[in-house]
């Protein structure tokens, strides 16, 4: 049997084993197994969405657990058999709510977007269904007549949202026309100031009195600073909006005490969502907090919109939610911001733009067009150099979604691999250089005629830049103890 794996670890024997189960049945799955990791540990990962999870926390999802339905909540489900699912989810909610202080935590999620998802329709049914009922005089929605069921479809469609905008930093999730957020409201945007690329407070509670909306939603996936959630809970206390924050990416950051007082979400807002990965380094998954007055609503989730929830991704939380509760994590959460303060700072220390001049948080924003390039050719060169970065779309971006103007960085996977801001200079220092010697095509039908995503990375800097990936990431090497 191949045992690539070291079989002096535990870690190795667990995945020389898994490897094994899996390559008898199919040979391909265990081969791209292996390339994923030698994938990632050949490239330096700033993909400011993504980490590297506990390998714990990878064998709870790989356990008979995904054999159990458990539609319902803990204690009252719709399968018979969820005593230990029951335990489970229990002991995962509890932690995720001693974690961040939260009165309810509502562990079942898939992903953000299904959190999101839970947290509007939570917010109806507190704010829109359960007033309308109790106005008919009735307890359920199946004791409407078809007239008044007709009527509460129409006040459940009618609702407004207030949201950061894709451009600035929001999320396809945040109202998107594209997506299902976009055709549940009724959705309006705030956006950065165009001079400072910074949230404007007095601007946005302008724009909220004026539209007056159901839900005034915080939180971003690409804004470089924080956000001053007590202002935003006082916005929405004067419009009489329920404050809702997405705090996917910054969850790690707040668990951490990086963003506490005026910047901690769970303090200021009714109903906080987030991922379990990204910056909080467990599994795949979704979660809501709430307060106690939500707790009921957001249990609505099923049968609302979920079914059964993965009880081996809950468990999977349950050891991510424990490890994030050690001093260790929250000296890993400081030391985020710390590299990717310095990160920025090194770049533009040799030339390059980045976006509000720093960061606060997790991720930074670089302005790519003063080199002449796109985001997509900068990304494109980049990850052909062995780092991997995405590119992203800045304010009032002129390239628009696909092609855009910059780069998104984040700090959290190298942070995890042990790297601080000797290392973060010495990556900025390989960005530049690949970007420096990366040029567009000639495209006659380019306005520009200049190419928007085929380039020419000169040879000898792609390997100098790889090299020098190869040279950290031998001192900085992921999962060790898998050999």
């Amino acid at each position: 049997m191949n045992k690539p794996f070291n079989p002096e670890t535990l870690e190795g024997q667990y995945y020389n084993a898994l490897y094994a189960l899996i390559e008898k049945k199919s040979p391909k799955i265990a081969s791209s197994v292996i390339d994923e990791l030698n994938n990632q540990r050949s490239s330096l990962k700033l993909i400011a969405s993504e980490n590297y999870s506990s390998l714990s926390v990878q064998a709870a999802m790989g356990t008979l657990l995904t054999d159990k339905y458990a539609e319902g909540f803990p204690y009252h489900r719709f399968y018979a058999g969820c005593e230990n699912v029951d335990l489970i989810e229990e002991e995962a909610s509890l932690k995720a709510a001693k974690l961040f202080g939260a009165d309810y935590a509502f562990v079942q999620p898939h992903s953000g977007s299904d959190a999101n998802l839970c947290a509007y329709h939570a917010i109806l049914h507190k704010t829109v269904e359960l007033p309308f009922l109790e106005k008919c005089g009735v307890k359920s929605i199946d004791a409407l007549s078809p007239e008044q069921w007709k009527e509460l479809r129409i006040k459940l469609q009618s609702g407004r949202l207030l949201a950061l905008d894709y451009y600035s930093g929001g999320h396809l999730t945040h109202g998107y026309k594209h997506n299902v957020s976009g055709k549940m409201f009724e959705v309006s945007f705030y956006s950065v100031d165009k001079n400072t690329m910074l949230l404007d407070y007095e601007a946005i509670r302008k724009q909220a009195l004026e539209i007056k909306p159901l839900i005034l939603l915080a939180g971003y996936s690409a804004y470089p600073r924080k956000i001053n959630f007590r202002k935003m809970r006082e916005i929405a206390d004067e419009c009489s909006a329920v404050l809702m924050v997405d705090m996917a990416h910054f969850a790690g950051l707040v668990a951490g005490k990086v963003f506490e007082g005026d910047y901690d979400p769970v303090k200021w807002a009714d109903v906080v969502t987030s991922t379990t990965h990204k910056t909080l380094r467990g599994p795949r998954g979704g979660l809501v907090l709430c307060k106690e007055s939500f707790k009921d609503s957001v249990n609505k989730a099923c049968p609302l919109m979920m079914g059964g929830p993965l009880a081996q991704v809950m468990a999977a939380k349950a050891i991510a939610f424990e490890e994030a509760l050690s001093d260790s994590f929250v000296e890993y959460a400081h030391q985020i911001v710390k590299n990717t303060s310095f990160l920025a700072e090194s770049l533009m220390k040799e030339g390059v733009t980045v976006v509000t001049g720093g960061t606060d948080n997790h991720l930074l924003l670089v302005d790519v067009s003063p080199m002449g390039l796109t985001g997509r050719i900068a990304e494109s060169a980049l990850r052909e150099a062995h780092l991997m970065m995405n590119r992203n779309a800045l304010p009032f971006d002129k390239n628009g979604p696909w092609y855009t103007s910059g780069l998104r960085m984040g700090t959290a996977a190298l942070t995890t691999l042990g790297m601080k801001e000797k290392e973060m200079a010495e990556i900025a220092h390989i960005i530049v250089n690949v970007l420096e010697n990366t040029k567009p095509n000639n495209d006659s039908s380019s306005a520009s005629g200049k190419s928007r995503s085929k380039y020419t990375l000169d040879p000898k800097a792609k390997e100098n830049a790889i090299a020098k990936v190869k040279e950290l990431l031998d001192k900085f090497k992921l999962y060790p103890e898998l050999g």
